[in-house]
């Protein structure tokens, strides 16, 4: 089973804590909102947020993919960093097993840095090439680029 690892970062004008509340702590409650056209729903099945906590994400019925569920690994507020894996989905893929994502966002300027990293896990006798995940990349940052415009047009939110 081969690993391909992406990085990738971005900067924002929102502060750190926040881009990690709308992202990641407070996500179930904002990201519907922010995109309901993609977004149905994002709910707990299994904890309430914390470490070994199962969020079942629910996407339009456009959606070739109808859910996701993630796995929270790690979660650390004060350092605005979270680790979670991709557990299962409605949709097969054909070459990936699981994914694995690590999120942090530094302070920088009047802003923050997000620093993401994708471990994308091929199934056995697979191999993973960047046009197999790069739909996946590309909708995840048009994600992070849509609360940060939010967050940006809506101050009070998560602050």
């Amino acid at each position: 089973m081969g690993v391909i690892t992406y990085s990738q970062e971005f900067k924002s004008a929102v502060a750190p804590l926040r881009m990690f509340k709308a992202l990641i702590l407070d996500s179930h409650n904002i990201i519907p909102k922010i995109v309901p056209e993609s977004i149905k729903s994002v709910e707990f099945i299994e904890g309430d947020g914390g470490v070994g906590s199962i969020k079942k994400t629910n996407f339009a019925e456009s959606s070739p993919i109808k859910y996701t569920k993630h796995k929270i690994d790690a979660l650390d507020v004060d350092n605005c960093y979270s680790k979670y894996t991709l557990i299962e989905s409605g949709v097969q893929f054909e070459k990936i097993d699981f994914v694995v994502y690590e999120v942090k966002f530094v302070a920088a300027d009047s802003g923050c840095v997000c620093k993401m990293t994708s471990e994308y896990h091929a199934k056995e006798g697979c191999e993973l090439k960047e046009d197999d995940i790069k739909q996946g990349k590309d909708k995840a940052l048009g994600l992070v680029k849509s609360i940060e415009e939010y967050l940006l047009v809506n101050p009070d939110v998560c602050a």
